[in-house]
Protein backbone atom coordinates (compact mmCIF):
# COMPACT_ATOMS: atom_id res chain seq x y z
CA UNK A 1 0.00 0.00 0.00
CA UNK A 2 1.33 3.42 -0.96
CA UNK A 3 1.84 5.81 1.96
CA UNK A 4 1.00 9.48 1.47
CA UNK A 5 2.77 12.22 3.38
CA UNK A 6 3.18 16.00 3.37
CA UNK A 7 6.61 17.63 3.27
CA UNK A 8 7.73 21.24 3.41
CA UNK A 9 10.62 22.53 1.29
CA UNK A 10 12.28 25.94 1.10
CA UNK A 11 13.69 27.20 -2.17
CA UNK A 12 14.83 30.48 -3.68
CA UNK A 13 13.66 31.63 -7.08
CA UNK A 14 13.11 34.72 -9.19
CA UNK A 15 9.76 35.76 -10.57
CA UNK A 16 8.98 38.80 -12.67
CA UNK A 17 5.90 40.85 -11.92
CA UNK A 18 3.67 41.80 -14.86
CA UNK A 19 4.92 45.39 -14.54
CA UNK A 20 8.55 44.28 -14.74
CA UNK A 21 7.77 42.06 -17.74
CA UNK A 22 6.17 45.04 -19.44
CA UNK A 23 9.19 47.21 -18.67
CA UNK A 24 11.56 44.62 -20.18
CA UNK A 25 9.31 44.29 -23.23
CA UNK A 26 9.42 48.04 -23.81
CA UNK A 27 13.21 48.08 -23.49
CA UNK A 28 13.69 45.27 -25.97
CA UNK A 29 11.20 46.56 -28.55
CA UNK A 30 12.59 48.56 -31.52
CA UNK A 31 11.04 51.97 -32.13
CA UNK A 32 8.37 50.84 -34.62
CA UNK A 33 7.29 47.92 -32.45
CA UNK A 34 7.35 50.23 -29.42
CA UNK A 35 4.88 52.52 -31.12
CA UNK A 36 2.52 49.58 -31.67
CA UNK A 37 2.82 48.56 -28.02
CA UNK A 38 2.04 52.10 -26.85
CA UNK A 39 -0.93 52.36 -29.20
CA UNK A 40 -2.26 49.07 -27.83
CA UNK A 41 -1.96 50.35 -24.28
CA UNK A 42 -3.81 53.52 -25.30
CA UNK A 43 -6.67 51.37 -26.56
CA UNK A 44 -6.74 49.05 -23.53
CA UNK A 45 -6.32 51.66 -20.78
CA UNK A 46 -9.00 54.39 -20.86
CA UNK A 47 -7.08 56.39 -18.25
CA UNK A 48 -4.33 57.12 -20.81
CA UNK A 49 -4.49 59.70 -23.57
CA UNK A 50 -2.10 61.32 -26.02
CA UNK A 51 -0.57 64.62 -24.99
CA UNK A 52 -1.96 67.58 -26.90
CA UNK A 53 0.07 70.55 -28.11
CA UNK A 54 -1.99 72.91 -25.96
CA UNK A 55 -0.85 71.00 -22.84
CA UNK A 56 2.71 72.21 -23.34
CA UNK A 57 3.08 75.31 -21.16
CA UNK A 58 6.45 77.00 -20.88
CA UNK A 59 7.84 77.51 -17.40
CA UNK A 60 9.80 80.49 -16.14
CA UNK A 61 12.95 79.32 -17.90
CA UNK A 62 11.15 78.92 -21.22
CA UNK A 63 11.31 75.11 -20.98
CA UNK A 64 8.23 73.11 -21.92
CA UNK A 65 6.95 70.27 -19.83
CA UNK A 66 8.06 67.86 -22.56
CA UNK A 67 11.64 69.01 -22.12
CA UNK A 68 11.68 69.15 -18.34
CA UNK A 69 13.66 66.51 -16.48
CA UNK A 70 11.20 64.50 -14.36
CA UNK A 71 11.69 64.09 -10.64
CA UNK A 72 12.71 60.70 -9.23
CA UNK A 73 9.84 58.21 -9.24
CA UNK A 74 10.11 57.67 -5.49
CA UNK A 75 9.24 61.32 -4.71
CA UNK A 76 6.96 62.15 -7.63
CA UNK A 77 3.19 61.83 -7.67
CA UNK A 78 2.47 64.05 -10.65
CA UNK A 79 -0.57 62.84 -12.60
CA UNK A 80 0.38 64.95 -15.63
CA UNK A 81 3.77 63.31 -16.19
CA UNK A 82 4.21 62.08 -19.70
CA UNK A 83 6.76 60.75 -22.10
CA UNK A 84 9.22 63.34 -23.59
CA UNK A 85 8.65 63.94 -27.27
CA UNK A 86 9.20 66.48 -30.03
CA UNK A 87 7.10 69.64 -30.27
CA UNK A 88 5.06 68.54 -33.27
CA UNK A 89 1.29 68.55 -32.77
CA UNK A 90 -0.69 65.33 -32.66
CA UNK A 91 -2.12 66.01 -36.09
CA UNK A 92 1.33 66.65 -37.55
CA UNK A 93 2.71 63.46 -35.98
CA UNK A 94 -0.28 61.50 -37.22
CA UNK A 95 0.23 62.85 -40.74
CA UNK A 96 3.88 61.76 -40.62
CA UNK A 97 2.97 58.27 -39.41
CA UNK A 98 0.18 57.92 -42.00
CA UNK A 99 2.45 59.13 -44.78
CA UNK A 100 5.20 56.71 -43.73
CA UNK A 101 2.97 53.66 -43.97
CA UNK A 102 0.80 54.84 -46.87
CA UNK A 103 3.93 55.47 -48.95
CA UNK A 104 5.03 51.82 -48.68
CA UNK A 105 4.19 50.70 -52.21
CA UNK A 106 2.90 47.19 -52.80
CA UNK A 107 5.62 45.00 -54.26
CA UNK A 108 4.92 43.55 -57.70
CA UNK A 109 5.34 39.78 -57.64
CA UNK A 110 6.91 37.71 -60.39
CA UNK A 111 3.49 36.27 -61.23
CA UNK A 112 2.00 39.77 -61.56
CA UNK A 113 4.88 40.88 -63.78
CA UNK A 114 4.57 37.88 -66.10
CA UNK A 115 0.76 37.97 -66.17
CA UNK A 116 0.82 41.58 -67.40
CA UNK A 117 3.19 40.60 -70.23
CA UNK A 118 1.13 37.54 -71.10
CA UNK A 119 -2.12 39.49 -71.54
CA UNK A 120 -0.33 41.94 -73.81
CA UNK A 121 1.43 39.25 -75.85
CA UNK A 122 -1.60 37.12 -76.86
CA UNK A 123 -5.39 36.95 -76.80
CA UNK A 124 -5.54 33.24 -77.65
CA UNK A 125 -7.67 31.64 -74.86
CA UNK A 126 -5.77 28.34 -74.91
CA UNK A 127 -2.35 30.03 -74.79
CA UNK A 128 -3.59 32.32 -72.01
CA UNK A 129 -4.87 29.34 -69.99
CA UNK A 130 -1.64 27.41 -70.47
CA UNK A 131 0.44 30.49 -69.69
CA UNK A 132 -1.45 31.15 -66.46
CA UNK A 133 -0.88 27.53 -65.40
CA UNK A 134 2.84 27.81 -66.16
CA UNK A 135 3.20 31.13 -64.34
CA UNK A 136 1.35 29.77 -61.33
CA UNK A 137 3.81 26.87 -61.03
CA UNK A 138 7.08 28.81 -61.31
CA UNK A 139 9.28 28.70 -58.22
CA UNK A 140 10.69 31.83 -56.55
CA UNK A 141 13.74 31.75 -58.88
CA UNK A 142 11.52 31.72 -61.98
CA UNK A 143 12.17 28.07 -62.87
CA UNK A 144 9.46 25.60 -63.93
CA UNK A 145 9.75 22.39 -61.86
CA UNK A 146 7.00 20.56 -63.79
CA UNK A 147 7.08 18.88 -67.19
CA UNK A 148 4.97 20.02 -70.13
CA UNK A 149 2.83 16.89 -69.80
CA UNK A 150 2.10 17.67 -66.13
CA UNK A 151 1.11 21.23 -67.03
CA UNK A 152 -1.08 19.93 -69.86
CA UNK A 153 -2.94 17.59 -67.52
CA UNK A 154 -3.50 20.32 -64.94
CA UNK A 155 -4.75 22.79 -67.55
CA UNK A 156 -6.67 20.17 -69.56
CA UNK A 157 -4.81 21.24 -72.72
CA UNK A 158 -2.69 19.64 -75.41
CA UNK A 159 1.08 19.43 -74.67
CA UNK A 160 1.75 21.28 -77.93
CA UNK A 161 -0.33 24.22 -76.69
CA UNK A 162 1.59 24.26 -73.42
CA UNK A 163 4.87 24.18 -75.34
CA UNK A 164 3.80 27.23 -77.36
CA UNK A 165 2.83 29.09 -74.17
CA UNK A 166 6.14 28.21 -72.51
CA UNK A 167 8.11 29.39 -75.54
CA UNK A 168 6.22 32.69 -75.35
CA UNK A 169 6.89 33.13 -71.61
CA UNK A 170 10.58 32.44 -72.19
CA UNK A 171 10.71 35.65 -74.26
CA UNK A 172 9.47 37.74 -71.31
CA UNK A 173 11.45 39.68 -68.76
CA UNK A 174 13.26 39.03 -66.53
CA UNK A 175 15.30 37.07 -69.05
CA UNK A 176 15.62 33.39 -68.18
CA UNK A 177 12.22 32.79 -66.55
CA UNK A 178 10.30 29.68 -67.54
CA UNK A 179 13.43 27.53 -67.83
CA UNK A 180 13.48 23.99 -66.50
CA UNK A 181 17.04 24.25 -65.16
CA UNK A 182 20.00 26.62 -64.90
CA UNK A 183 21.54 25.66 -68.24
CA UNK A 184 18.31 26.38 -70.14
CA UNK A 185 17.94 29.68 -68.26
CA UNK A 186 21.45 30.80 -69.23
CA UNK A 187 20.86 29.86 -72.87
CA UNK A 188 17.60 31.85 -72.85
CA UNK A 189 19.44 34.87 -71.45
CA UNK A 190 22.16 34.59 -74.11
CA UNK A 191 19.48 34.37 -76.79
CA UNK A 192 17.65 37.46 -75.48
CA UNK A 193 20.93 39.38 -75.39
CA UNK A 194 21.64 38.23 -78.97
CA UNK A 195 24.92 36.61 -77.94
CA UNK A 196 25.52 33.89 -80.55
CA UNK A 197 29.22 33.14 -80.05
CA UNK A 198 29.42 29.32 -80.45
CA UNK A 199 32.03 28.91 -77.67
CA UNK A 200 29.99 30.92 -75.14
CA UNK A 201 26.81 28.99 -76.00
CA UNK A 202 28.63 25.64 -75.76
CA UNK A 203 30.19 26.47 -72.39
CA UNK A 204 26.87 27.69 -70.96
CA UNK A 205 25.09 24.56 -72.11
CA UNK A 206 27.67 21.89 -71.26
CA UNK A 207 30.61 23.11 -69.16
CA UNK A 208 29.28 25.04 -66.17
CA UNK A 209 31.11 22.89 -63.62
CA UNK A 210 34.48 23.33 -65.33
CA UNK A 211 33.89 27.07 -65.66
CA UNK A 212 33.13 27.29 -61.94
CA UNK A 213 36.50 25.61 -61.26
CA UNK A 214 38.23 27.90 -63.79
CA UNK A 215 39.67 25.03 -65.80
CA UNK A 216 40.35 27.36 -68.69
CA UNK A 217 43.42 25.56 -70.03
CA UNK A 218 41.59 22.21 -70.09
CA UNK A 219 38.59 23.77 -71.85
CA UNK A 220 40.88 25.51 -74.33
CA UNK A 221 42.37 22.15 -75.37
CA UNK A 222 38.91 20.56 -75.49
CA UNK A 223 37.48 23.27 -77.77
CA UNK A 224 40.73 23.92 -79.66
CA UNK A 225 41.01 27.57 -78.71
CA UNK A 226 43.01 29.75 -76.34
CA UNK A 227 42.60 30.02 -72.56
CA UNK A 228 42.02 33.76 -73.05
CA UNK A 229 38.98 33.11 -75.24
CA UNK A 230 37.61 30.61 -72.74
CA UNK A 231 38.03 33.12 -69.92
CA UNK A 232 36.29 35.82 -71.98
CA UNK A 233 33.35 33.50 -72.66
CA UNK A 234 33.23 32.54 -68.98
CA UNK A 235 33.13 36.22 -67.99
CA UNK A 236 30.17 36.75 -70.34
CA UNK A 237 28.34 33.83 -68.74
CA UNK A 238 29.20 35.16 -65.29
CA UNK A 239 27.25 38.34 -66.03
CA UNK A 240 24.03 36.33 -66.44
CA UNK A 241 21.60 35.74 -63.58
CA UNK A 242 21.40 32.25 -62.01
CA UNK A 243 18.14 33.28 -60.27
CA UNK A 244 16.20 35.34 -62.83
CA UNK A 245 13.01 35.57 -60.76
CA UNK A 246 14.58 36.22 -57.36
CA UNK A 247 14.13 39.99 -57.60
CA UNK A 248 10.35 39.46 -57.57
CA UNK A 249 10.36 36.78 -54.88
CA UNK A 250 7.31 37.02 -52.63
CA UNK A 251 9.23 34.97 -50.05
CA UNK A 252 11.44 37.96 -49.31
CA UNK A 253 9.13 40.50 -47.63
CA UNK A 254 10.25 44.07 -47.14
CA UNK A 255 11.77 44.71 -43.74
CA UNK A 256 11.18 48.25 -42.59
CA UNK A 257 14.10 49.43 -40.48
CA UNK A 258 13.92 52.74 -38.67
CA UNK A 259 16.91 54.09 -36.81
CA UNK A 260 16.47 54.22 -33.06
CA UNK A 261 18.83 57.19 -32.82
CA UNK A 262 21.49 59.18 -34.66
CA UNK A 263 25.06 59.92 -33.63
CA UNK A 264 25.76 63.65 -34.02
CA UNK A 265 29.02 65.56 -33.80
CA UNK A 266 28.64 68.25 -31.17
CA UNK A 267 30.36 71.63 -31.11
CA UNK A 268 33.17 70.33 -28.90
CA UNK A 269 34.28 67.79 -31.50
CA UNK A 270 32.88 64.81 -29.62
CA UNK A 271 29.90 62.62 -30.42
CA UNK A 272 26.54 62.32 -28.73
CA UNK A 273 23.26 60.60 -29.47
CA UNK A 274 19.82 61.99 -30.34
CA UNK A 275 16.94 59.51 -29.94
CA UNK A 276 14.24 59.22 -32.57
CA UNK A 277 11.16 59.59 -30.38
CA UNK A 278 8.86 61.05 -33.02
CA UNK A 279 6.97 57.83 -33.85
CA UNK A 280 6.06 57.26 -30.18
CA UNK A 281 2.93 59.00 -28.87
CA UNK A 282 3.38 61.21 -25.81
CA UNK A 283 1.20 60.04 -22.96
CA UNK A 284 -0.59 61.53 -19.96
CA UNK A 285 -3.28 60.44 -17.52
CA UNK A 286 -6.75 61.60 -18.49
CA UNK A 287 -7.98 64.50 -16.28
CA UNK A 288 -11.50 63.10 -16.18
CA UNK A 289 -10.33 59.88 -14.54
CA UNK A 290 -8.28 61.84 -12.00
CA UNK A 291 -11.36 63.93 -11.13
CA UNK A 292 -13.51 60.82 -10.75
CA UNK A 293 -10.98 59.25 -8.42
CA UNK A 294 -10.76 62.46 -6.40
CA UNK A 295 -14.54 62.73 -5.94
CA UNK A 296 -15.55 62.56 -2.23
CA UNK A 297 -18.07 59.81 -2.84
CA UNK A 298 -18.43 57.04 -5.32
CA UNK A 299 -18.74 53.34 -5.85
CA UNK A 300 -15.82 51.59 -4.13
CA UNK A 301 -15.43 49.05 -6.92
CA UNK A 302 -15.31 51.83 -9.51
CA UNK A 303 -12.74 53.75 -7.47
CA UNK A 304 -10.56 50.65 -7.21
CA UNK A 305 -10.79 50.14 -10.98
CA UNK A 306 -9.86 53.79 -11.61
CA UNK A 307 -6.97 53.57 -9.16
CA UNK A 308 -5.61 50.43 -10.88
CA UNK A 309 -5.92 51.94 -14.37
CA UNK A 310 -4.24 55.18 -13.34
CA UNK A 311 -1.48 53.28 -11.56
CA UNK A 312 -0.90 51.16 -14.69
CA UNK A 313 -0.81 54.29 -16.86
CA UNK A 314 1.71 56.00 -14.58
CA UNK A 315 3.91 52.91 -14.59
CA UNK A 316 3.84 52.78 -18.40
CA UNK A 317 4.84 56.45 -18.65
CA UNK A 318 7.70 55.94 -16.20
CA UNK A 319 8.80 52.77 -18.02
CA UNK A 320 8.89 54.62 -21.34
CA UNK A 321 10.95 57.40 -19.83
CA UNK A 322 13.30 54.90 -18.23
CA UNK A 323 13.64 53.04 -21.52
CA UNK A 324 14.63 56.19 -23.39
CA UNK A 325 17.05 57.20 -20.65
CA UNK A 326 18.66 53.75 -20.68
CA UNK A 327 18.98 53.83 -24.48
CA UNK A 328 20.52 57.31 -24.31
CA UNK A 329 23.07 56.27 -21.69
CA UNK A 330 24.09 53.12 -23.55
CA UNK A 331 24.38 54.79 -26.96
CA UNK A 332 26.33 57.73 -25.51
CA UNK A 333 28.79 55.27 -23.99
CA UNK A 334 29.12 53.51 -27.35
CA UNK A 335 29.76 56.89 -29.01
CA UNK A 336 32.43 57.68 -26.42
CA UNK A 337 34.23 54.38 -26.93
CA UNK A 338 33.84 54.23 -30.72
CA UNK A 339 34.92 57.79 -31.54
CA UNK A 340 37.52 56.55 -34.04
CA UNK A 341 34.82 54.62 -35.91
CA UNK A 342 32.55 57.67 -36.06
CA UNK A 343 35.44 59.87 -37.20
CA UNK A 344 37.15 57.57 -39.70
CA UNK A 345 34.94 54.60 -40.60
CA UNK A 346 34.57 50.83 -40.21
CA UNK A 347 38.28 50.03 -40.27
CA UNK A 348 38.66 51.92 -36.97
CA UNK A 349 36.03 49.97 -35.03
CA UNK A 350 37.42 48.95 -31.63
CA UNK A 351 36.73 45.82 -29.59
CA UNK A 352 33.88 46.39 -27.17
CA UNK A 353 31.87 44.11 -24.92
CA UNK A 354 28.43 44.57 -23.44
CA UNK A 355 29.91 44.03 -19.99
CA UNK A 356 32.18 47.08 -20.44
CA UNK A 357 29.24 49.30 -21.42
CA UNK A 358 27.08 47.87 -18.63
CA UNK A 359 29.75 48.66 -16.03
CA UNK A 360 30.14 52.23 -17.31
CA UNK A 361 26.39 52.90 -17.45
CA UNK A 362 25.60 51.17 -14.17
CA UNK A 363 23.21 48.49 -15.42
CA UNK A 364 23.31 44.72 -15.80
CA UNK A 365 24.83 43.19 -18.94
CA UNK A 366 21.46 41.65 -19.83
CA UNK A 367 19.96 45.14 -19.85
CA UNK A 368 22.51 46.21 -22.46
CA UNK A 369 21.73 43.08 -24.47
CA UNK A 370 18.00 43.83 -24.43
CA UNK A 371 18.59 47.48 -25.29
CA UNK A 372 20.74 46.50 -28.28
CA UNK A 373 18.39 43.82 -29.62
CA UNK A 374 16.89 44.62 -33.03
CA UNK A 375 17.83 48.31 -32.73
CA UNK A 376 19.54 50.40 -35.40
CA UNK A 377 21.44 53.66 -35.18
CA UNK A 378 22.39 56.13 -37.87
CA UNK A 379 26.09 57.04 -38.21
CA UNK A 380 28.09 59.10 -40.73
CA UNK A 381 28.87 55.78 -42.44
CA UNK A 382 25.34 54.47 -42.72
CA UNK A 383 22.75 52.75 -40.54
CA UNK A 384 24.14 49.96 -38.35
CA UNK A 385 22.62 47.52 -35.85
CA UNK A 386 23.49 48.54 -32.31
CA UNK A 387 24.98 45.08 -31.77
CA UNK A 388 27.44 45.82 -34.58
CA UNK A 389 29.46 47.90 -32.12
CA UNK A 390 29.94 44.96 -29.75
CA UNK A 391 32.70 42.74 -31.05
CA UNK A 392 35.81 40.99 -29.82
CA UNK A 393 39.14 41.84 -31.38
CA UNK A 394 42.90 41.61 -31.55
CA UNK A 395 45.81 43.55 -30.15
CA UNK A 396 48.44 44.49 -32.75
CA UNK A 397 52.16 44.24 -32.11
CA UNK A 398 52.31 47.99 -31.45
CA UNK A 399 49.57 47.78 -28.79
CA UNK A 400 46.56 48.99 -30.81
CA UNK A 401 43.22 47.22 -30.44
CA UNK A 402 41.32 46.22 -33.57
CA UNK A 403 37.83 44.75 -33.74
CA UNK A 404 37.16 41.54 -35.66
CA UNK A 405 35.16 43.58 -38.16
CA UNK A 406 38.13 45.85 -38.83
CA UNK A 407 40.46 42.88 -39.32
CA UNK A 408 37.99 41.26 -41.69
CA UNK A 409 37.78 44.54 -43.61
CA UNK A 410 41.58 44.57 -43.84
CA UNK A 411 41.56 41.05 -45.32
CA UNK A 412 39.09 42.23 -47.97
CA UNK A 413 41.27 45.24 -48.80
CA UNK A 414 44.38 43.06 -49.19
CA UNK A 415 42.57 40.73 -51.61
CA UNK A 416 41.13 43.70 -53.54
CA UNK A 417 44.67 44.99 -54.18
CA UNK A 418 46.21 41.64 -55.18
CA UNK A 419 47.50 40.81 -58.66
CA UNK A 420 44.61 38.85 -60.27
CA UNK A 421 47.16 36.83 -62.27
CA UNK A 422 48.85 35.72 -59.03
CA UNK A 423 46.20 35.82 -56.27
CA UNK A 424 47.31 35.57 -52.67
CA UNK A 425 46.90 32.33 -50.79
CA UNK A 426 45.51 32.38 -47.28
CA UNK A 427 49.04 31.85 -45.99
CA UNK A 428 50.22 34.82 -48.03
CA UNK A 429 47.49 36.98 -46.51
CA UNK A 430 48.61 35.82 -43.05
CA UNK A 431 52.13 37.09 -43.81
CA UNK A 432 50.87 40.49 -45.02
CA UNK A 433 48.74 40.84 -41.91
CA UNK A 434 51.73 39.99 -39.74
CA UNK A 435 53.64 42.84 -41.41
CA UNK A 436 50.80 45.12 -40.25
CA UNK A 437 51.19 43.79 -36.71
CA UNK A 438 48.08 41.56 -36.88
CA UNK A 439 48.73 37.93 -36.01
CA UNK A 440 46.06 35.53 -37.30
CA UNK A 441 45.92 31.82 -37.97
CA UNK A 442 45.46 30.70 -41.58
CA UNK A 443 42.11 29.10 -40.76
CA UNK A 444 40.91 32.43 -39.34
CA UNK A 445 41.82 34.17 -42.59
CA UNK A 446 39.95 31.45 -44.50
CA UNK A 447 36.90 31.98 -42.26
CA UNK A 448 36.94 35.75 -42.84
CA UNK A 449 37.39 35.24 -46.59
CA UNK A 450 34.35 32.92 -46.67
CA UNK A 451 32.30 35.46 -44.69
CA UNK A 452 33.27 38.08 -47.29
CA UNK A 453 32.14 35.67 -50.05
CA UNK A 454 35.60 35.65 -51.63
CA UNK A 455 36.77 32.55 -53.50
CA UNK A 456 40.02 30.69 -52.71
CA UNK A 457 43.16 31.77 -54.55
CA UNK A 458 42.91 28.88 -57.04
CA UNK A 459 39.52 30.16 -58.19
CA UNK A 460 40.46 33.86 -58.21
CA UNK A 461 43.28 33.56 -60.72
CA UNK A 462 42.64 35.35 -64.00
CA UNK A 463 44.38 34.99 -67.32
CA UNK A 464 45.47 38.35 -68.78
CA UNK A 465 43.80 39.30 -72.05
CA UNK A 466 46.19 39.62 -74.98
Amino acid sequence: MVELSLQQNLSLGQTLSPQMQQSLQLLQAPVLELRSLVQRELQNNPALEEQEERDEVADADGETAADATPEPAATRDDWSEYFPQSHATNSERQKKRDFFFDSQAAVETLADHLHNQLTLATNNPSILAAGEEIIGNLDHDGFLPLTLDEIAVRANLEPSTVARALALIQTFTPAGVGARDLKESLLIQLRQRRITDPLTVALAGRELEKIARKRYTELARQYQTTPERVQSAAETIGKLSPHPGAAYSAEQPQNIVQAEAVFVNDSGGGWSVVLNSDPIPRLRVNDTYKDLLGAPRGDQELREYLRERIRAGKFLIRSLHQRQQTMTNILNEIARRQTDFLDHGVSHLKPLTMNQVAAAVGVHETTVSRAAANKYVKTPWGVFPVKYFFTSGYTTSDGHNLANTSVKDTVGEIIAREDPRHPLSDSGIVELLREKGIVLARRTVAKYRDELHILPASLRRQIPHS
